[in-house]
């Protein structure tokens, strides 16, 4: 008799649990994801497009010779995953925007990177709330980075198209195909 009660507290223990977790914010998880996706495209873009890494087996083949091939560098594996390392470090130059014409809310970059002419974004827009707000979508790129390590590099090794919707929004389902959270339609 105890352990069909003891299986009913566990159970309504789990149910309580799942239903009082933390719903994830769709605007911070789609502005990380697409920030994640800049990021990498910019520091993808940066290297050398002569640049090449030797890939594949290291093995001798019966024949003595090595299968291995040259990859560029820029959209390799292993370069990819050393960014991804990285690139929630870079959430610090970022805050909340609010689009002064549809009041749509989303995380984007204030800081100019130090090669970019680019004019200044307009500041009055964003919402500085200090190192919690950076915090916040430090720790949504952090998670989103080791969630969908495989998807990024997957779709980032790749020279495609449309990479911020496929991410963020056939894989990761935070954003909707217009760059909008699935909330706000």
């Amino acid at each position: 008799m105890a352990s069909w009660i003891l299986h009913i507290v566990l159970v309504l223990m789990f149910v309580f649990i799942s239903y009082c977790q933390a719903k994830r914010d769709k605007v911070l998880y789609c502005s990380a994801c697409r920030a994640i996706v800049d990021e990498l495209n910019y520091s993808i873009s940066q290297v050398d497009p002569k640049k090449t890494i030797n890939v594949g087996s290291f093995r001798l083949n019966p024949d003595g010779t090595m299968s291995d091939k040259k990859v560029p560098l820029a959209r390799s594996e292993t370069h990819l995953s050393e960014l991804l390392e990285s690139v929630c470090q870079k959430m610090n130059d970022y805050a909340l925007y609010v689009d002064p014409d549809t009041q749509e809310k989303r995380y984007r970059r204030f800081a100019p990177r130090s090669n970019d002419r680019s004019e200044f974004p307009d500041f009055k827009n964003f919402q500085f709330d200090g190192m919690e707000s950076s915090s916040k979508l430090v720790f949504a790129c952090e998670t989103l980075a080791e969630e969908l390590e495989d998807d990024i590099i997957s779709v980032l090794s790749q020279d495609g198209e449309n990479v911020h919707d496929h991410l963020c929004s056939n894989i990761s389902g935070y954003c909707t195909h217009s760059g909008r959270t699935n909330e706000e339609l």
